[in-house]
């Protein structure tokens, strides 16, 4: 993920919920969809910056010998910068980019087409 293609909230903002709960019709389905999707987006960030760092992993490191890297640091000042996985989920929701449904209803055409693998 990069700064430049995430257009969501650093720091905190106060929402209307009255918009918020435009797209499902109910907040609390509102809150539960966000916080599902702010699961997602954590753990693929997480399996991003695990995957980063483990290229800096030293085999047979010694307590005494720490070594400061650069990169490490700038690549882990990059996802400290980086907005909060909830901001994240309400900004997709706003963008129309969410795609969620209720349980017991039918998957839309498009992917009842496809053949599963």
């Amino acid at each position: 993920m990069s700064n430049k293609s995430i257009a969501a909230a650093k720091t905190t903002v106060t929402r209307d919920v009255a918009k918020l709960d435009e797209e499902t019709g109910n907040v609390y389905e509102t809150v539960a969809l966000l916080g599902k999707r702010a699961n997602q987006i954590s753990t693929r960030i997480k399996e991003e910056l695990h995957t980063k760092l483990e290229e800096f992993a030293m085999t047979g490191e010694n307590l005494e010998e720490v070594y400061e890297n650069r990169e490490q640091i700038e690549v882990s000042k990059h996802y400290e910068r980086m907005p909060k996985p909830g901001a994240l989920a309400i900004q997709e929701l706003q963008e129309g980019k969410l795609y969620w449904r209720r349980g017991g209803e039918e998957a839309p055409a498009a992917e009842a087409e496809q053949p599963k693998a």
